[in-house]
């Protein structure tokens, strides 16, 4: 049952991310950032009254909400809102294999911030993942030829492959540093949907302050108009920070965690053919084999 629902968490992203991309498009990846976090509040405040009774975890204690509200802000608004951005620039494929980086990130600030032990096995699997991550990164579309690298087209193309790697990078950094901070948060046995539920809540109430502030309240519900726009957003909110949560949950409490963190981090074997078909990407040995390498050096960590 667990491995069956970490493989469905995979299918969730994978899905999720090309509905946030197509989203983005249209109206932009800070909008898409602003709206999923409400809905995603919504709909998991919902849920935690089905389960515990109450909309809201009014057990929780002060530094909880500290925790894991400074996980949500760095995780969901910090490395979500640039991951959504890279999904813009180099696909989704691209950027959820930068995301493998999460678990080798998670472990080097552990390490540095927590005390915890760094294997030399670990040391291991996170040079394979960074090499595989690099191989499948540093590779340029064969569509584009050599007298077009050198015209306008061209180098903005490689602006935006340099650009969307870096936000790829810093998307994975706030998600590891977000977990990091989410762990001070967790002690005690602290039910996983109401973190969740912290964690969703402060970082919606920051971004759309930070939007108040700046005025772009307005032009977000605006943006909103766009019903196609719309109908991906909430198939996003539904689909990822929903039921593929929810997923996680199940797959972590009923499978051995290494192998169901693994079995979750499929994604970007799962958006090859994806991101062939939908948005025309040539995919090659080398984007397979470097995706292979760095889901491997990955699994080790996670196993570990």
């Amino acid at each position: 049952m667990g491995e069956i629902a970490a493989l469905a968490t995979s299918f969730c992203w994978s899905l999720n991310s090309i509905q946030f991309t197509f989203a983005g498009q249209r109206v932009g990846s800070r909008v898409v950032n602003r709206i999923r976090l409400a809905l995603a509040v919504i709909l998991l405040s919902l849920a935690h009254l089905v389960l515990y009774g109450r909309f809201w975890p009014v057990q929780a204690e002060p530094y909880r909400w500290v925790w894991l509200g400074l996980s949500g802000i760095i995780g969901l608004i910090l490395g979500d809102g640039s991951l959504f951005h890279a999904f813009l620039l180099i696909g989704p494929r691209k950027s959820m294999v930068l995301m493998t980086l999460v678990p080798v990130i998670s472990t080097i600030a552990a390490w540095i911030l927590l005390g915890e032990t760094l294997l030399p096995i670990e040391i291991i699997a996170i040079l394979i993942t960074v090499a595989g991550i690099a191989w499948v990164v540093s590779e340029r579309q064969p569509k584009v030829a050599s007298e077009e690298e050198k015209s306008e087209k061209g180098d903005q193309e490689l602006k935006n492959q340099v650009l969307g790697a870096l936000l790829g990078i810093a998307g994975a950094s706030g998600q590891a540093l977000g977990l990091v901070a989410a762990k001070r948060g967790l002690v005690g046995d602290f039910p996983a949907l109401s973190a969740t539920m912290i964690r969703m809540v402060v970082a919606a109430a920051v971004i759309w302050g930070l939007a108040l502030l700046r005025g772009q309240v307005g032009p977000t519900w605006e943006a909103m108009k766009d019903k196609r726009a719309r109908f991906l957003l909430l198939g996003g909110a539904f689909i990822g920070p929903f039921i593929g949560v929810w997923l996680s949950l199940i797959a972590v409490r009923t499978a051995p965690v290494g192998i169901a963190s693994t079995l979750m981090a499929l994604s970007p074997i799962i958006l090859i053919p994806f991101d062939h078909w939908i948005f025309g990407e040539t995919i090659t040995p080398r984007s397979i084999a470097g995706t292979l390498v760095a889901l491997g050096g990955a699994g080790i960590i996670f196993i570990t």
